[in-house]
């Protein structure tokens, strides 16, 4: 038993550094077109809002602490809010009309032309975060999408004005993982933005 569970830990590290590498090649433009649309963003005063369900929604969560406190350089607190974290908005919405409209709601109540939508969907079939993708448009937003599984639905949305940063794999786990790693990349790509260099330099 300890063997086969040894085997079964090293094929998920083995399938997830494998697909670190590929991906890197595959999203290193697109993760670098985010960081300068975020950057924009930020720069002229604007705000970065995030979306997702269960792990993505962490994800999100995972994203704003990392902009509003800091990643790995002390500066100034930056705007990015979560849209997963007041549980009043999202079950009052969620009671009164659906779900499905948990962000969109709240994308058309704080979101404003020249933000971000940062949305994430491994499937990019989610309907609540379609929904706010949707919302986000109406409201001259552009949007910063983590999918995988080819896109879905998501992927259709999106114009070259936006940036699809879809993971090319099949399997939710090793999808998030690389979200994560792509969320580290974009914060550290913004502080480079503000600073310059490394943190040691």
């Amino acid at each position: 038993m300890t063997n086969q569970l040894n085997q079964r830990i090293l094929a998920h590290f083995q399938e997830s550094a494998e697909l670190k590498i590929q991906a890197a090649n595959e999203l290193a433009v697109p993760i670098s077109q985010a960081v300068e649309l975020m950057f924009l963003a930020l720069s002229n005063g604007n705000k970065i809002l995030a979306c997702g369900n269960g792990g993505s929604a962490a994800d999100c969560q995972h994203f704003a602490a990392e902009l509003v406190g800091r990643f790995e350089r002390e500066r100034l607190p930056l705007p990015a809010m979560a849209l997963t974290t007041d549980t009043s908005i999202m079950t009052a919405v969620a009671n009164d009309y659906s779900f499905q409209e948990v962000f969109s709601k709240q994308v058309q109540a704080f979101g404003q032309s020249g933000d971000i939508l940062l949305a994430i969907s491994t499937s990019g079939n989610s309907v609540s975060v379609v929904n706010a993708i949707n919302a986000a448009l109406e409201r001259d937003m552009r949007i910063v999408a983590f999918t995988g599984k080819g896109g879905g639905e998501i992927k259709k949305l999106l114009s070259e004005a936006d940036v699809h940063i879809c993971v090319p794999h099949d399997r939710t786990a090793r999808i998030q993982e690389v979200h994560l790693l792509t969320i580290h990349c974009i914060c550290d790509g913004i502080d480079a933005a503000l600073f310059g260099g490394d943190a040691d330099d």
